[in-house]
């Protein structure tokens, strides 16, 4: 057998992670301020203010920037995956460098293979969860192409329009935290190459480090801060419309 009862555990472990976060995240940004739930608010307000403004270079330009980050990440992911593949034909001399480590887990032929892999499919998924992103960013530069310009604000139907454009926007933001999620399993996968046990060890802290960046942060205290700033702002603006 590759792999040992632990081993076994230690990906289970890793898998449940990865998949129960991935869940948990999602259901509790229903109903808890989050950077997810916050940011959707902020780009609605965004959305909102882009049609009522007749030159949006200051958009394009921004839009260009968050596609820029995401390029990247996609063309980081196929240098990696290319340094993973080529490890398929160093296996030995990966065997002999984990075996020099002190504390590190027997090496096996068979097992290293198979993590390299598991490893190969992580960063496989990331690069489709970052051009897919990307894809999405282009399809809301179409939107915002074809946004009308409505100087007051107030047309409900372009409202309708502009929430639109900011779910697609959410959504590319989405699997571009999807891209940058592997990313953070990755190192923890790659701790199962020494011992099964630090593998345990490395999916459960990069559970608790996304959970407090995500929840708990000072960035999403500040960002859910601005959020009712940007509401009440908004609230008054169009009040000193409907006065005037």
């Amino acid at each position: 057998m590759p792999f040992t009862l632990l081993d076994i555990l230690a990906f289970i472990c890793f898998v449940t992670c990865w998949i129960g976060y991935t869940w948990f995240a999602r259901v509790k940004a229903k109903n808890t301020n989050c950077i997810a739930r916050c940011l959707h608010q902020h780009r609605i307000h965004w959305m909102n203010e882009l049609m009522t403004r007749d030159i949006r270079v200051g958009e394009a330009a921004l839009l260009a920037n968050l596609e820029r980050n995401i390029a990247f990440f996609a063309s980081t992911t196929l240098l990696v995956l290319a340094g993973v593949l080529t490890l398929f034909a160093q296996v030995e001399r990966l065997e002999a460098v984990i075996g020099s480590i002190p504390y590190a887990d027997f090496p096996n032929h068979a097992a290293i293979q198979l993590k390299l892999g598991v490893l190969a499919f992580i960063f496989i998924m990331s690069f489709f969860q970052f051009t897919w992103s990307m894809r999405q960013y282009g399809f809301l530069n179409v939107m915002i192409g074809a946004a009308p310009y409505d100087a007051l604000g107030e047309d409900e139907n372009l409202r309708a329009y502009a929430k639109q454009m900011a779910i697609v926007q959410d959504q590319a933001a989405h699997s571009y935290n999807y891209g940058l999620r592997s990313y953070y399993f990755s190192i923890a996968a790659m701790c199962w190459f020494f011992h099964p046990a630090l593998f345990i060890f490395a999916s459960l802290l990069v559970v608790y480090t996304l959970f407090y960046r995500e929840f708990r942060s000072r960035a999403v205290k500040a960002i859910t801060a601005a959020q009712e700033h940007l509401r009440i702002e908004h609230t008054k603006k169009r009040g000193h419309d409907i006065d005037e």
